[in-house]
């Protein structure tokens, strides 16, 4: 039985390690509002305990499932999410003024987490196929027309951060597929000047860009969520306030436990706790990346980059909107944040990216066709294995023996 490469070692512990500090500090985030407010105090943490036992074993079934199943079921995974993501704009549940959310008996699903995974695995599918679009032509059709789909019906929950981080997730498949890099800045710059048009045709969004430039221009209006993120932040100091003692989730810290829990663990855990958090993502975008790097299955590749910008991408997003250097986007922080979808949905993608680690990516390649030759017929698959290589040289033989036996026959 061959040993787990060590990337994969390190993506379970990293990611199980995630999953363990997030229940934490989801329990420290909500308990104290929730005894105050008479309530359960760990109400959230058995809702996020749930989805995170479904999650982990979501990990493990995926883990033990060859990656290369999803790649002719990726039309109808990314045709049901664009469904899915239709339908929540006409019967989702409205929070907070957003239809993100799918009710299902006592729990809550949003689609659009399914879209990322989904347009991921399309999108390493169509690029290992037909291989990196050279011109922007060629970008639009198909990738640049699912791309618009997938973010109109996105930011018209409204939810422009996922968006983004779709975005994200395409940009990377994209890198990692060859496409040359003026055509991929010239289309991410389009992106970001429609971007910029949303928003600025949307007050709400206009106002929150604005106070990300000057958050103490309105501490009490626009601007209070990132103040206060700062507030927590430095008021923890090196080595934090302690775990559980922090004072602004209790009713001065907005979403203190979904997208802003950065700031929890700043101000109980201080400069030391965010660092080494910081540190466990990166040492998820390393062994995650070595796994895309070394696999040798073009649609293995560009899927594992994939994932990584999924987990990695939001991670970066998060950080750097807690911290003060991007707008708020509402984007949870992997892992961490409380919340069923994203957290089962980043675990799923997790035990996909654990499959391809497998010692048989390593070696195997791609099964079938990826690449086309300039008559328009695909290259032969290459076997796996040693037994293809065995089979090879056998052949081989087989032809020099008789060759050898009708150059005698002439003589």
């Amino acid at each position: 039985m061959n040993r787990q490469p060590l990337e994969s070692r390190l993506l379970v512990l990293v990611t199980l390690g995630l999953v363990a500090f997030g229940l934490v500090m989801v329990y420290s985030a909500t308990s104290a509002p929730a005894a105050l407010a008479k309530t359960d105090p760990m109400s959230y943490l058995k809702k996020q305990g749930i989805y995170a036992l479904f999650g982990v074993a979501l990990m493990i079934a995926m883990s033990r499932f060859d990656y290369r199943r999803l790649r002719p079921i990726a039309p109808t995974a990314v045709a049901v999410a664009l469904l899915l993501c239709l339908a929540v704009l006409v019967v989702g549940t409205r929070v907070n003024g957003a239809r993100r959310w799918i009710t299902l008996g006592p729990a809550t699903f949003q689609p659009s987490e399914l879209a990322k995974l989904a347009l991921a695995v399309w999108v390493a599918a169509h690029l290992s196929r037909r291989g990196p679009p050279r011109t922007l032509k060629e970008l639009a059709r198909p990738i640049g027309l699912l791309l618009g789909g997938f973010c109109l019906l996105v930011v018209a929950e409204p939810d422009l951060g996922t968006a983004i981080a779709i975005v994200v997730i395409l940009v990377a498949v994209l890198l990692i597929s060859g496409t040359p890099i003026p055509t991929l800045a010239t289309a991410t710059g389009l992106i970001a000047a429609l971007g910029l048009l949303a928003i600025w045709f949307e007050p709400y969004r206009r106002a929150r860009f604005f106070s990300f430039l000057d958050p103490w221009k309105d501490p009490q209006g626009a601007g209070f969520q990132t103040v206060q993120a700062m507030i927590a932040m430095g008021s923890g100091g090196p080595l934090g306030v302690g775990l559980g003692q922090g004072v602004t989730k209790i009713n001065y810290l907005p979403e203190a436990h979904t997208d802003m829990i950065t700031a929890v663990i700043g101000e109980e855990l201080g400069l030391v706790g965010v660092a080494a958090l910081i540190a466990a993502y990166a040492a998820f975008a390393y062994a995650g990346l070595r796994v895309a790097l070394a696999c040798k299955d073009p649609f293995g590749k560009r899927l594992a980059a994939g994932i990584v910008a999924l987990v990695c991408g939001q991670a970066v997003i998060n950080l750097a909107a807690v911290l003060g250097l991007a707008p708020l986007t509402g984007i949870p922080l992997p892992f961490i944040s409380y919340g069923g979808s994203s957290l089962v949905v980043a675990l799923l993608s997790v035990g996909v990216l654990l499959n391809i680690a497998g010692s048989h990516a390593g070696t195997a390649r791609a099964s079938l066709p990826d690449r086309r030759r300039g008559n328009g017929r695909p290259r032969a698959a290459v076997a796996r294995g040693g037994g293809g290589a065995r089979q090879a040289r056998r052949a081989r033989d087989v032809r020099r023996v008789a060759g050898s036996r009708r150059g005698a026959a002439r003589s």
